[in-house]
């Protein structure tokens, strides 16, 4: 069976087309995955959209994907479907899936004369999602991106599947991306709410009130940070005072903003001269956060396979050291090869990025 299902039209059109013969009434639609509704596609006769009252008196069947026409569409004419309303699955080729990796496995590694004699599927699916989860970190290098307007509040919730952050950017009135430089210098710890002789305040249940915001946070946000609009009154100026100028820390000497991260309240924190602008969280995820995510590159596919048999093999009784030590040492090359090739390396790129290395500095 070949990976590729489907046609070239449907891929690249999401459209698929019939001759009618002016008897036949049931058209089989072959999409993956088939509409779900007739509200997702569009049915047209030698190129003239129709009115849907054609196969209205007998209605689509989403699970076989049989298109009914009341009458025959006559001898000759061209039925073009084309959906719409749907997530296009475009360049998907590049990926295998979850369950095709769990499967290969329990086929490659599993049964008489093999490593593994006998395994449950379930004990594979965990060490796949296992394998999955560690070598996005630094392997597939799942990186997505999130793009938000700065709130007057001057913060932005983490997303729901971060795990770290690449980089914060704000795009500016160009489209170029500015890079947003972190903060090591402020930060905003629990508020304890005390009395008027400084005692701690407890409510009922005799559990210490706090306060939403510290007065830290509430100070830095009140304050520009950048060097660009009030030096006197910044954080630049807190190493750059008196006209100090070596020594200059980067994170400060920059007009782009900057920012923390609060992961216990799950919040980033940018500075006042951020407000209002266009912020981009680049971050990394774990691929496990929908069934969608948990794909592989095919430019990984061995790395999981040897992942996996590591990982079983050695948290089994009864393994000899050297079949477990071999399989480690299959894995670590394997993943070192799928880093290389996802790297993407290409000679063109590297000769431009040289030819500028080249390039004399005058002093």
């Amino acid at each position: 069976m070949p990976l590729f299902t489907g046609t070239q039209q449907q891929y690249y059109n999401n459209s698929q087309s019939f001759t009618g013969n002016g008897s036949a009434t049931a058209f089989t639609l072959t999409f993956s995955p088939l509409p779900t509704s007739v509200n997702n596609f569009k049915v047209y006769f030698d190129g003239s959209e129709v009115n849907t009252s054609l196969y209205d008196g007998t209605p689509y069947n989403s699970t076989s994907g049989v298109l009914t026409f009341d009458t025959a569409p006559a001898n000759g004419v061209i039925i073009l479907v084309q959906q719409f309303n749907f997530d296009e699955q475009l360049g998907n080729y590049q990926f295998i899936g979850l369950s095709d990796i769990i499967n290969n496995f329990l086929i490659s590694y599993v049964g008489e004369e093999k490593i593994i004699t006998k395994i449950r599927r379930a004990d594979v699916a965990f060490h796949a999602q296992r394998g999955i989860q560690e070598l996005s970190y630094d392997t597939f290098k799942c990186t997505k991106a999130q793009e938000i307007e700065i709130p007057p509040s001057l913060t932005m919730k983490l997303p729901h599947d971060y795990v770290n952050y690449v980089k914060l950017v704000w795009s500016d009135s160009s489209g170029v991306e500015r890079v947003i430089y972190p903060s090591g210098k402020t930060s905003n710890p629990t508020a304890v709410l005390q009395s008027g002789t400084y005692d701690y305040l407890f409510d009922q249940d005799g559990s210490m009130l706090t306060a939403q915001d510290s007065d830290s946070w509430i100070k830095y946000r009140s304050t520009s940070q950048s060097p660009s609009s009030d030096p006197s009154a910044s954080l630049y100026d807190y190493l750059t005072d008196a006209g100090r100028r070596y020594g200059i820390n980067p994170e400060t000497a920059q007009a782009n903003g900057i920012f923390y991260i609060d992961s216990g309240k799950g919040l980033i924190h940018f500075s006042s001269d951020l407000n209002g602008k266009t912020v981009t969280l680049k971050y990394i995820s774990d691929s496990l956060g929908t069934d969608a995510e948990m794909i592989v590159h095919k430019f990984a596919e061995e790395a999981m396979y040897k992942y996996m048999a590591h990982a079983i093999l050695s948290t089994r009784s009864n393994v000899q050291e050297y079949i477990i030590n071999r399989f480690k040492r299959e894995k670590f090359n394997a993943i070192r090869t799928a880093k290389i090739r996802l790297s993407n390396l290409k000679s063109e790129e590297l000769t431009q990025i040289m030819r500028g290395k080249s390039k004399q500095i005058k002093h």
